[in-house]
């Protein structure tokens, strides 16, 4: 028996102890953000203000400036800090849309892992052997075509980014098949937002000049979240043919 697979009863401090260090880490230091206000720096008008001296930077740092904006947009997703949007819009005005969108994609990705990770080692095992009825179903369902029902929750642009991040980690979800679906899954969110922020720069100054406070709501419209939902619907194509196909 592994020592993931012994019943919880039967399990040592020592070891419960390891199973939820990592999530009791990440949720330290995502209240340790907070206490240190860093969501002010995830704004709009932060971007506003220091427009100047963030392009000054990645154009005298052009190495240091990718590293480190790859490494914080990681380590925000990895502790489930709310920024994924407004860090993409980031990333499109500091280093245009395509290697923005790269660089937030990959990066996005590798702390979803992390917390996908710190879930399933603190709760996945043991809420899923709980789990009967009407659940376990929906969680065999899920299991069995994984991919795409998390591409399907990746495009769909009604599930928060942090929800989607840790239910898969209470199913027999493989890391693997776990990253493949959250980065193919991301992308076309990940290059519309990199998008609108490369062409943000004379919204920034007309909002700065005028006194006014940009949202990123302005910024998102009808159409883009009507492309979303049709991206979506597309990734449960291949479930909902094969259900049929068993049916028949």
């Amino acid at each position: 028996m592994l020592p993931d697979e012994i019943p919880l009863a039967v399990q040592t401090p020592k070891s419960a102890i390891g199973r939820f260090l990592p999530i009791a880490a990440i949720a330290g230091f995502l209240a340790l953000g907070y206490a240190m206000g860093w969501q002010r720096f995830f704004t709009l008008d932060y971007l506003a203000q220091s427009q100047t001296m963030l392009t000054d930077f990645v154009s005298e740092n052009p190495v240091l400036s990718r590293l480190a904006f790859f490494a914080s947009y990681a380590l925000a997703v990895a502790v489930a800090f709310p920024a994924a949007s407004i860090l993409s819009i980031f990333a499109g005005f500091l280093f245009g849309w395509f290697q923005g969108g790269l660089i937030v994609a990959t990066a996005a990705t590798l702390g979803a892992c992390i917390l996908f990770l710190a879930a399933k080692s603190a709760f996945g095992d043991s809420l899923r052997n709980r789990v009967g009825g009407a659940t376990k179903a929906m969680s065999e369902g899920f299991e069995k075509d994984a991919f795409n029902y998390l591409l399907f929750l990746r495009l769909a642009p009604v599930f928060p980014f942090l929800v989607i991040n840790i239910v898969p980690a209470l199913f027999k979800v493989p890391l693997k098949t776990y990253a493949a679906a959250t980065l193919l899954g991301i992308l076309p969110g990940t290059f519309a937002y990199s998008f609108l922020g490369q062409g943000l720069g004379s919204s920034l100054d007309a909002a700065t000049k005028a006194g006014t406070t940009l949202n990123i709501k302005d910024l998102v419209t009808p159409q883009l979240l009507l492309a979303f939902i049709v991206l979506a619907l597309a990734a449960l194509l291949p479930i909902i043919i094969k259900r049929l196909r068993k049916n028949a």
